[in-house]
C-alpha cells in the first residue's frame, strides 16, 4: 500500500490540475462571449441610431418608408408600411378620415332633427344609434350598398394608376385643388390639416357612436 501511495497522490494531483484547468477556460470562453455583445463606445454610432429612432415612439425604429408624407410622426409601431406601399396606406387613412368627417356630421344631424322627406312610416322616432334595422327592413341599406360599391370601382382606378407609378398624390381625386395654394411648405401645411382632421373625425366617430349607444341619449350623448 505504501508504495502505491505515490502514484496515487501523484493522479490526484493531475485530476485537480486538469479540473483547474478546464474551469479556467470556461471563465475566459463566457468572458470573451460578455465582451462580443458590450455596447460600442463609438460616440458616432450612437447618434446616428438615435437619428434612426422614431419621433412619435423614440423606442422603437423609425418607419423610413413614411418619411416626407403629411402628417408622418414616424408612427407605426406593427411596421405596417414595410409590408405595404406607402402611398396606399395613406390614401386609405385619407379615404376613412373623409368618410368619418361626413359620417360624424350625419349621425349628430340626425340625432338634431335632421331628416330627408318624403320620411318612411318604419323610419318615424329613430335615432342614428337605432337606424340600421328599419333601414334594412326598408331596403335602404341595399341600395347604399350598391351605390359604396359603384365608388369603390370607379376610385380604384385612380389608386391603381397610382401603384403602377402614375404620380398620382394620395387622396387625390381633383376636389379641393383650390386650397392648394401658395409655396410649398403652404400646401404642406395644408395637407397636414386635412390629415389632422381626419385623424379627429375617425376618434370623434367612434367617440359618438360608443356614447350614443351606452347612455341611449341624443347629442351630446350624456
Amino acid at each position: 500500500y505504501d508504495s502505491l501511495y505515490p502514484a496515487i497522490s501523484c493522479h490526484t494531483s493531475f485530476q485537480n490540475l486538469l479540473s483547474t484547468m478546464m474551469k479556467l477556460a470556461v471563465l475566459a470562453a463566457l468572458t470573451g462571449s460578455a465582451a462580443a455583445f458590450a455596447p460600442s463606445s463609438n460616440g458616432r454610432a450612437a447618434t446616428s441610431l438615435a437619428a434612426d429612432k422614431s419621433k412619435a415612439l423614440p423606442w422603437l425604429p423609425n418607419p423610413s418608408n413614411l418619411d416626407g408624407y403629411a402628417g408622418a410622426n414616424g408612427f407605426d409601431p406593427l411596421g405596417i408600411s414595410n409590408y405595404f406601399p406607402a402611398d396606399y396606406l395613406v390614401e386609405s387613412e385619407l379615404k376613412h378620415g373623409r368618410i368619418c368627417q361626413l359620417a360624424w356630421l350625419g349621425y349628430v344631424a340626425v340625432d338634431l332633427g335632421a331628416r330627408i322627406y318624403p320620411l318612411p312610416s318604419s323610419m318615424e322616432g329613430v335615432t342614428s344609434a337605432t337606424a340600421h334595422d328599419p333601414a334594412v327592413a326598408f331596403g335602404s341599406m341595399g341600395n347604399m350598398f350598391i351605390w359604396i360599391a359603384l365608388f369603390e370601382m370607379v376610385s380604384w382606378i385612380g389608386i391603381s394608376q397610382m401603384l403602377q407609378g402614375s404620380g398620382r398624390a394620395p387622396g387625390d381625386f381633383g376636389f379641393g385643388k383650390g386650397f392648394l395654394k401658395g409655396s410649398e411648405a403652404d400646401i404642406q401645411n395644408m395637407k397636414l390639416k386635412e390629415v389632422t382632421h381626419c385623424r379627429a373625425a375617425m376618434l370623434a366617430f367612434a367617440g359618438v357612436v360608443t356614447q350614443s349607444v351606452l347612455y341611449d341619449k341624443g347629442f351630446p350623448y350624456f
